[in-house]
């Protein structure tokens, strides 16, 4: 914008400029008087000279008569009759003397002492106009001035301007990429569990969605007895089983799953699966990696330390089947807690 402000300011003092320039110094109108008025007293001056040569007085008087004549014809012009008064008066004392030529009524001397009324004129006249294209070659120059400062402060004007607009736009724009970029890590931290760091319940919804037509194992973990263990040791040492117990599993499964808390003791994993014998595989390696841990438990009412019940079951991603694969898991979860805790079932026909 401020570009194609400057480039319409700059036509526009293009075209206040060409007409000033045509005005002033043109060869038409009123300033042209200059060079007519040369030219006339030029003539009178060389029939002065002819008259008072020594030449014959027939050739003198002819030579003289054609000067004069040529003189006439560009003394005799609207512009010099209304605006000099002398101007009348020499046009008729050069129809004088022309005629005085025709009846030599006059001698060589008288004729060229009389044309030194005209030539005076015509001086008059010539400096009058070299002084008026003088006052207007000033007035060009001050208009001239005056619109290049016009068009210098215009354009720092414009150009200060441009910053500013640009030092605007860049500001909103990191505003902009600053206001995003805190949705995303709010959204980022709504979709994590701020105790271990790993996904929630949300996040694992968006996670299924992501992998639409995929062939995914669901694994739900639920720590047995948590409250008795909370019990006996508080719930600061019960928050450091659950990070620790966030760890165990997802090395226990390669790093291959994706880890949620579902809140409470409640965890749950997604990994690719082509097959259940594949989430068997993994829910036993959970199993057994949390007993060779070997993590205490005082208040575990089978004397054991800290044991996991574990249900499974596999499914094509899709926002409809994700509820019955989540409910087909947490029933093979419950099927183990019913059965007495510390193992492991997967549903075959989720």
């Amino acid at each position: 914008m401020s570009f194609l402000a400057l480039m319409v300011l700059i036509v526009y003092e293009s075209r206040w400029v060409y007409p000033e320039i045509q005005g002033y110094f043109s060869q038409t109108g009123s300033l042209t008087g200059q060079q007519l008025s040369t030219r006339a007293r030029v003539y009178l001056q060389n029939a002065q000279s002819e008259l008072l040569s020594d030449q014959a007085e027939q050739d003198a008087l002819d030579a003289a008569t054609l000067d004069i004549d040529l003189a006439y014809g560009l003394t005799d012009v609207h512009i010099y009759r209304r605006e000099y008064t002398c101007a009348e008066p020499s046009l008729k004392e050069l129809d004088r003397l022309a005629a005085l030529f025709v009846t030599r009524g006059i001698d060589r001397v008288a004729a060229a002492m009389a044309l030194f009324a005209p030539i005076q004129c015509l001086t008059y006249i010539e400096m009058n106009q070299l002084d008026r294209r003088g006052a207007a070659i000033n007035d060009f120059s001050e208009s001239t001035r005056q619109h290049s400062q016009v068009l210098t402060y215009s354009s720092l004007l414009i150009f200060v301007m441009g910053l500013a607009f640009w030092w605007l736009h860049e500001r909103q724009l990191k505003r902009t990429d600053r206001a995003t970029q805190e949705t995303f890590e709010w959204i980022k931290r709504a979709m994590r569990d701020p105790l271990t760091g790993i996904g929630n319940r949300s996040a694992l919804h968006h996670d299924v969605l992501a992998q639409q037509h995929q062939s995914l194992g669901l694994i739900l973990v639920d720590i047995d007895f948590f409250k008795q263990y909370n019990d006996a040791y508080g719930h600061p040492q019960g928050d450091t089983l659950l990070r620790q117990l966030a760890t165990l599993i997802g090395e226990t499964l390669n790093d291959e799953a994706q880890l949620y808390r579902l809140g409470g003791d409640e965890f749950a994993a997604l990994l690719h699966c082509p097959n259940t014998d594949t989430l068997k595989r993994y829910c036993r390696q959970l199993i057994e990696g949390l007993r060779e841990a070997g993590f205490a438990h005082p208040a575990h009412p089978d004397q054991k330390g800290v044991t996991l019940s574990v249900g499974g079951s596999c499914f094509v991603a899709d926002e409809a089947t994700f509820p019955n694969a989540y409910e087909a898991a947490d029933k093979a979860l419950y099927r183990v807690k019913a059965m007495g805790r510390d193992g492991w079932q997967v549903t075959e026909d989720a």
